[in-house]
């Protein structure tokens, strides 16, 4: 038994691989289109998700998980861990899924649970979730692990470029970038999503597409430089070529520790649209934890 088990939202950004290798469970979301209602991750893969989106006359809607859906996930845990780091996507999307993961702790008096707000998304998200997945795995105790949490929301970057804007202004995620509603759809905006805040920050726009993926790898080189040692997560919605020209693009312009593709969560891709590419990014501090 571990110290530690780390529980998150199906909306985190990460390779199966290192789910599966560090055991985080995940709590599936809910995606709704018109009357048929998909678990996340369950019923509904990110290839089956972009292509009903792709042609839904209507927009589909999302779902928190439920207190039900969290206490499931504490009671699988606890099996295997004497206490549980819940982290969750930043609340400043929803309140909901954190509402949800604190009344299911009321559950489980017994069992020391943290909840927190990762205040990122996509692949920022899946960066402060596997650091305190690595640190579990290490036999850290619950203030450790949440310690590291703490100190990996403040170094990970979140930055992406859609296609449109619409989706995030029907889905009511489109925070400060409400500015651009109503845009050319040639206009090719470029988001964040800082921990600072934890909603949709607009960084810039452009009018084609390959200016705003030249424009993503400008500002990674303006956060960090090239001799830092970085972490990278690549997440796109169909656009699997485009992933693969950044990860080149990024292999040769600074130093990869590690690099990861995802498929762009399908719960983040219902506010993002079709054709989304995110770079999530942090660099190495020099010491170790």
């Amino acid at each position: 038994m571990t110290k530690v088990k780390v529980v998150a939202d199906s909306s985190v950004c990460l390779p199966s691989e290192l789910i599966e290798k560090y055991s985080i469970e995940l709590v599936p979301e809910k995606i709704i289109f018109g009357d048929m209602v998909y678990r996340d991750g369950i019923d509904l893969n990110p290839h089956k998700f972009y292509t009903l989106l792709q042609h839904a006359k209507e927009l589909p809607t999302t779902s928190a998980p439920s207190p039900e859906d969290f206490a499931n996930a504490y009671q699988k845990a606890i099996h295997d861990a004497e206490s549980i780091a819940c982290i969750l996507v930043t609340s400043g999307f929803s309140s909901m899924g954190l509402k949800s993961a604190l009344i299911a702790r009321e559950s489980y008096p017994e069992v020391p649970i943290e909840v927190i707000d990762s205040r990122t998304a996509v692949g920022a998200y899946g960066f402060v979730v596997l650091a305190a997945a690595r640190a579990a795995a290490n036999n850290k105790s619950l203030p450790e692990v949440a310690k590291i949490i703490e100190d990996m929301k403040g170094r990970v970057n979140m930055i992406a470029t859609l296609d449109t804007i619409k989706y995030l202004e029907k889905g009511g995620r489109i925070g400060k970038a409400a500015c651009w509603a109503g845009s050319l759809l040639s206009i090719k905006p470029i988001i964040e999503v800082p921990t600072s805040t934890g909603v949709v920050e607009p960084l810039g726009r452009v009018r084609n597409r390959n200016k705003a993926l030249e424009w993503l790898l400008d500002i990674m080189e303006e956060r960090v430089s090239g001799e830092q040692p970085i972490h990278v997560s690549i997440d796109h919605a169909n656009v699997p070529d485009e992933a693969d020209w950044l990860k080149t693009k990024i292999l040769s312009r600074f130093n990869c520790t590690e690099i990861f593709i995802n498929h762009f969560a399908p719960v983040a891709g219902v506010h993002c649209g079709p054709g989304v590419i995110g770079v999530s990014f942090y660099a190495d501090t020099g010491h170790v934890d």
